[in-house]
């Protein structure tokens, strides 16, 4: 559990991050469309593509992994023909509230724009 100082550091650099992506996108982000922007700079597409309802699911899910390897969660095992990367569960997320999940995903975030 977060200290009140940690939340309001945390909620600072959310901030930071959504203005960074909105100087660079024209809107402000929510976590689902961040998690998208990532899924497609680890992927490598670029952003004049339309994606599919199931792309964008499996973009959004190779960007969880990627947040979640950097903590031994998941594990980069390789990249598909079709450049796709693929990766091996290693542990269990912890059981924790929606806000604990959500905090963690954005302190990933953060440090993934280096903010």
């Amino acid at each position: 559990m977060m200290t009140e100082q940690q939340l309001t550091e945390l909620d600072a650099k959310w901030i930071e991050v959504k203005a960074m992506l909105q100087d660079r996108f024209g809107k402000v982000p929510d976590m689902e469309a961040i998690l998208f922007l990532i899924g497609m700079n680890e992927v490598g597409f670029k952003q004049d593509k339309e994606f599919k309802k199931e792309e964008k699911q499996d973009l959004m899910h190779v960007a969880m992994c990627i947040l979640l390897s950097h903590d031994g969660y998941y594990e980069y095992i390789n990249h598909d023909a079709d450049g796709w990367p693929h990766f091996k569960k290693i542990k269990e997320f912890p059981g924790v509230t929606m806000k604990e999940q959500e905090d963690y995903l954005k302190e990933k975030v953060i440090v993934y724009f280096g903010v």
